[in-house]
């Protein structure tokens, strides 16, 4: 009988235990996320950490280089047309990314005379099955919200939201679900 006891008392403990561990993790998941947003100062502070490490150093220098500037000029000549989501005649000037990219699926345009690279994102099934289909030369309308830069690239990078060619639409960036 005794033994018996002793089971389940012990059995108890145990089951008690890991009912107040698994509590106590639940808890600690919670208190790491942050409770509000950074200051301006709190913001500043990380910035300045990040510009004298290495990459930040590095950064600096290639936005002071010419291939630096010259991609923030090009950035600058189209930021209107990005601004205001409106349309911007291109042409497709090589249908493959420059080499080592990591940008997913894109090509290279000119647009008044200026090269972007235009990204789409991450290849997926058939998602940009009609894209397949561009040519070297064709002329193209894009429309976009974005336009980036990346010390590895000597191109701005416009992230394509709507893709038109010959009055036909053939591809306009889905919007995101669940979201903003």
């Amino acid at each position: 009988m005794k033994k018996i006891i002793y089971t389940l008392i012990l059995s108890l403990i145990v089951v008690g235990g890991l009912v107040f561990a698994n509590r106590e993790i639940k808890n600690e998941t919670v208190k790491k996320l942050p409770s509000k947003p950074l200051s301006a100062a709190e913001m500043k502070a990380a910035r300045k950490q990040w510009e004298e490490s290495p990459d930040g150093i590095m950064y600096k220098k290639w936005e002071a280089s010419d291939a630096g500037k010259k991609v923030y000029a090009s950035e600058a000549k189209i930021r209107k047309d990005i601004s205001n989501f409106t349309n911007m005649e291109a042409v497709v000037t090589s249908i493959s990314l420059p080499p080592n990219s990591r940008l997913g699926f894109g090509i290279m345009v000119s647009i008044n005379e200026e090269d972007y690279i235009l990204s789409f994102g991450p290849l997926k099934s058939n998602e940009f099955q009609q894209l397949h289909s561009l040519k070297v030369n064709d002329k193209i309308i894009v429309k976009s919200h974005f336009v980036s830069h990346a010390p590895k690239y000597t191109y701005p990078i416009i992230s394509s939201d709507y893709l038109e060619r010959n009055n036909k639409i053939i591809y306009k960036r889905e919007p995101r679900k669940g979201g903003c």
